[in-house]
């Protein structure tokens, strides 16, 4: 477990914040397409619904899907039920953010693969899908082995790999979208463009647009020096953050209201960017504007730093279910 608040952090918080919140730095520091080979002849239909001849049953699967252009992406998808959950990690993170938990027992050790993770626990009530993007690594430092692309990557993206992997695992919705940091970003722009199938959401201490706005001037231009600072010959993964503002806000509004859990960081944490000042003001300030936006229920007594999704998985995994819960609810009310 992290240090609890104030507190000085322990190593193994040291540790996981070198990957959960560097990926922030990265990230926060920072169309659909058709599958390649066998999986291509599944088909979506025009309203983006799944065809009803291809809601049969699921079973767990753990390895690489197609991608137009020869790409190749690692998927795990777990359990039975609908609507379908699915994960989506914060930036340089691979789905084992999802299959991993700290250790009570060893606070100076990383996160290990745990029964109480995200992902099998949600997996005993629906189904759920994690994936690694391009240029993400493992808690064990290994990269993923999905097929590295042109950096940086922005949002939309991130939309079309994720449409692309749940199409080439012949995944079908509804979908309750899950972004953890730069995740978040990624499934906003996914509601709302359009797809119908996107039915809840969660965010867990997700990055948005708001922070254009409640970062100072000052703040965000060092910070988006950072993110220029980053861009290294490694192919580790670099978020395009200014330009996946742009495309969040260039986009509809949601359709309609969403199922929606916003889980915020109560453990302070800094993107450590100049000397302009701690940033944890703005982070909870853009928290408290994107609960807003989502007209969603925030939890704001976590009990963690920025890596909810291991330092509390069942916080996670309630708000999952939550959600989950009001979709299926919704599907049974009259004129649903």
């Amino acid at each position: 477990m992290p240090a609890r608040r104030g507190a000085p952090p322990s190593r193994a918080a040291a540790r996981r914040t070198r990957r959960l919140a560097a990926a922030l730095a990265a990230a926060v520091a920072l169309s659909a397409l058709a599958p390649a080979g066998p999986a291509a002849a599944r088909t979506v239909a025009r309203d983006g619904t799944d065809p009803p001849a291809d809601r049969g049953p699921r079973v767990d699967f753990d390895g690489s899907v197609p991608l137009p252009g020869g790409r190749r992406i690692h998927v795990e998808c777990r359990g039975t039920g609908t609507p379908t959950v699915v994960l989506v990690s914060g930036a340089r993170g691979a789905a084992d953010e999802w299959t991993h938990a700290a250790d009570p027992a060893h606070p100076g050790a990383a996160p290990v693969p745990s029964a109480s993770a995200v992902l099998p626990a949600v997996a005993s009530f629906t189904r759920v899908c994690a994936y690694d993007r391009p240029g993400t690594t493992r808690f064990d430092d290994t990269q993923s082995p999905s097929t590295a692309v042109h950096r940086p990557t922005t949002a939309a993206d991130g939309v079309a790999d994720l449409r692309a992997v749940l199409a080439g695992a012949g995944e079908h919705g509804p979908y309750v979208l899950v972004g953890a940091s730069w995740g978040a970003m990624i499934t906003a722009l996914a509601a709302r463009t359009g797809d119908p199938r996107v039915a809840g959401l969660v965010t867990v201490d997700g990055a948005s647009t708001h922070l254009r706005d409640t970062l100072t001037p000052a703040q965000w231009s060092d910070w988006m020096r950072k993110v220029d600072a980053m861009r290294g010959p490694e192919g580790l993964e670099v978020p395009d953050y200014p330009t996946s503002v742009a495309q969040i806000r260039a986009a509809p509004p949601l359709a309609r209201p969403l199922p929606a859990v916003v889980l915020s960081s109560d453990e302070p944490w800094d993107l450590r960017v100049g000397d302009s000042g701690s940033t944890w003001p703005a982070w909870t300030a853009a928290q408290n504007r994107l609960a807003a936006e989502l007209r969603a229920r925030h939890v704001t007594d976590t009990d963690s730093g920025h890596g909810i999704a291991v330092e509390q998985p069942r916080t996670v995994t309630d708000a999952v279910r939550e959600v989950v819960d009001r979709v299926r609810d919704g599907q049974r009310s009259p004129g649903r």
